[in-house]
């Protein structure tokens, strides 16, 4: 079990400078904050490294936002498109194996990797290991994790997104692991997680709300879509991340409103 932690944060307004919503903090070593392996597709792009711009700079809110948007999105298409891949994978193994053929070593090795990755023991073994994988494995839409950095990083002008690509309020427990919260109660160990680019931080999001418990809600709702053969829609996933903050209801219904209210800036 690794000794860092992922947790859902939303900030006191002198810290993030958008709205409070509340902190949520889960007391549970989480296993991949800094992952040795996160991504498994075998055909990926590189990240493109990129600075983080001074958003504080722009006068003009909408410029703001869609430099903001700017930004972010290449990054996070291009994690959904892994997730893609390896989904795709995982259908094509799924089927496999329902019409009783073999796995190739290869497939055999990158399925348990797949597996391990988003917090299975090992390759799933039954029909319910199959559905609880798939389930894991699927992308986010990119309104919603847009809209989720700006609620959690005012609109990336936070000294966490600045300083350390945390645009997603991203919690680590091992003393020197991030930045220390200048408002941490004095019993508190946490700290704010730093990431090394924005490709690890995205990384560490998306499996973070495909693999832990607290989201369980999320992919839940996802998985009813998929059968259903209904879009993703953003403001539908979003009704998955009740527990991403202590407001609950209020939290959801305020990303709700984000997505519909900056679609516009998106385009």
């Amino acid at each position: 079990m690794s000794q860092y932690s992922m947790h859902k944060i939303t900030w006191h307004k002198a810290l993030w400078r958008s709205s409070v919503t509340g902190i949520f903090i889960v007391a549970l070593i989480y296993p991949f904050l800094y992952p040795s392996q996160v991504i498994t597709s075998t055909e990926q792009a590189e990240p493109v490294k990129r600075l983080i711009p001074d958003f504080a700079k722009f006068k003009q809110v909408k410029k703001k936002k869609k430099a903001f948007f700017n930004y972010l999105r290449p990054e996070l298409e291009r994690q959904n498109d892994l997730i893609r891949q390896d989904r795709q994978f995982l259908l094509t193994l799924h089927d496999k194996i329902i019409r009783n053929q073999s796995l190739s070593a290869n497939e055999q090795q990158r399925l348990t990797t797949i597996s391990v990755q988003y917090q299975l023991e090992n390759a799933p073994q039954d029909e319910t290991q199959w559905q609880t994988l798939l389930r894991r494995v699927d992308i986010i839409p990119i309104e919603l994790t847009l809209v989720q950095a700006a609620n959690e990083s005012a609109w990336g002008t936070s000294r966490f997104a600045k300083k350390g690509y945390n645009f997603f309020g991203l919690w680590c427990y091992r003393k020197g692991c991030g930045f220390v919260p200048k408002q941490r109660d004095e019993d508190a160990a946490h700290e704010v997680a730093k990431f090394r680019d924005l490709s690890h931080a995205v990384q560490t999001y998306l499996l973070n709300l495909n693999s832990y418990y607290a989201y369980d809600d999320l992919r839940m709702i996802r998985a009813d879509l998929r059968q259903q053969k209904q879009k993703l829609t953003p403001e539908a996933i979003a009704q998955g991340l009740i527990n991403y903050s202590t407001r609950r209801e209020e939290y959801v219904d305020e990303l709700v409103a984000m997505i519909r209210h900056n679609r516009k800036y998106m385009r």
